[in-house]
């Protein structure tokens, strides 16, 4: 199989477009076209992962964390990252790092952790703008079905737990075909009143490419008539952290407990202890800071991340229990994500979970 169709896979579920610009998720090294034999899904793709990867033969490195992350002036060995590099080069092995796109994708990182800890009914604490887009575009009656199911099937009009979504309003057109034209009805030279259907879909912009050429290649006129506007509102399905509820309240210290047992982390930095029942948690895989106002402002009583800082602490101002799990144990389970998307997907490709502890962070008690 060839790394092109594995990537297909991951960036269906996780578009690249929507990692944050600072990031550099994607295929790290190797090209497009290598032929992959199996996968090793990791964390991260550090030289011990990479001498994993060689012992279980398996020629991909798919990791959440980019192992190039600033950009290399010089490849020497000088450090563990251009060490790395090195190696997987030397052996043939491609590393794809799927990070922050997997973070602002509803169904990922985040909700890998909720899951863990049981949360119910579960939102993006933070949806981001300007990731919609709408098409109108003018069909003749008896064509409408067909171009929307062409636009449909590219993923045109899918919003939230629906799919197939338009507006449709009938009308009239005009146009006047002139020398050279080739027109799919009227005369030359005279005005035609066409009826047609104006459809109006919503979609996410990474998807404009496709759905352009499905709406091209079904549409029965010469000239496509189409607009496309971008959309202000806050995308419910792509965003930064997610809320949920427990299913039955806690209080703190048992919170505490399940949140050890349920991330399977040595040590957890918090706050004082409010004395509220828990119901409502927000939770952001890695360094997740930059949302206490929004889990604040969303009600929850727990806010679950990692690398908080000494005064970033106090910002809880005595109003919602802050958790610092650790970097590496909020986003351990992430290659769980790349397993269930390639084994549904790619049901007789071979992956293999690393069993290589790559946190740099150790604790002593």
């Amino acid at each position: 199989m060839k790394v092109k169709e594995i990537i297909k896979v991951l960036e269906q579920f996780a578009p690249l477009q929507l990692q944050e610009n600072y990031d550099n998720a994607g295929l790290i090294t190797g090209h497009f076209d290598m032929e992959i034999t199996a996968a090793l899904l990791t964390l991260d793709s550090t030289e011990d992962v990479i001498d994993e990867a060689i012992a279980n033969k398996c020629n991909l490195i798919i990791a959440h964390h980019p192992i190039v992350f600033n950009g290399l002036k010089k490849i020497n060995g000088k450090n563990y990252v251009e060490r790395s590099i090195i190696k997987a080069i030397k052996n043939d092995i491609a590393i794809y790092a799927a990070h922050t796109n997997f973070d602002n994708v509803r169904d990922g990182v985040n909700k890998m952790i909720a899951e863990k800890l049981g949360l119910i009914n579960t939102k993006v604490l933070l949806p981001q703008k300007n990731t919609l887009k709408k098409l109108f575009t003018f069909v003749p009656v008896a064509h409408a079905e067909t171009v929307r199911n062409a636009m449909f099937s590219e993923g045109a009009g899918h919003i939230g737990n629906y799919t197939e979504c338009s507006f449709n309003v009938e009308g009239v057109g005009t146009f006047n075909a002139q020398e050279g034209a080739k027109p799919f009805v009227g005369r030359f030279g005279n005005q035609h009143n066409e009826a047609e259907i104006k459809v109006e879909v919503v979609f996410p912009f990474w998807n404009e490419k496709q759905i352009l050429k499905a709406l091209f290649e079904s549409h029965p006129y010469e000239e496509v008539p189409y607009d496309i506007v971008s959309i202000d509102n806050f995308f419910q399905d792509i965003g930064s952290g997610l809320i949920g509820e427990l299913p039955v309240a806690l209080d703190e210290i048992n919170f505490l407990q399940h949140i050890q047992e349920s991330m399977k982390t040595p040590l957890i930095r918090h706050t004082h202890l409010l004395n509220k029942k828990i119901t409502k948690v927000a939770v952001c895989g890695g360094a997740g800071s930059f949302l206490l106002s929004d889990a604040m402002n969303a009600g929850a009583q727990v806010f679950i991340t990692s690398d908080y800082k000494y005064h970033q602490f106090f910002e809880a101002e005595g109003e919602i229990l802050i958790c610092d799990i650790g970097h590496y144990e909020s986003e351990q389970f992430t290659p769980l994500i790349f397993a269930q998307l390639l084994n549904k997907k790619l049901p007789t490709f071979a992956t293999h979970f690393s069993k290589t502890n790559s946190n740099p962070i150790k604790y002593f008690y």
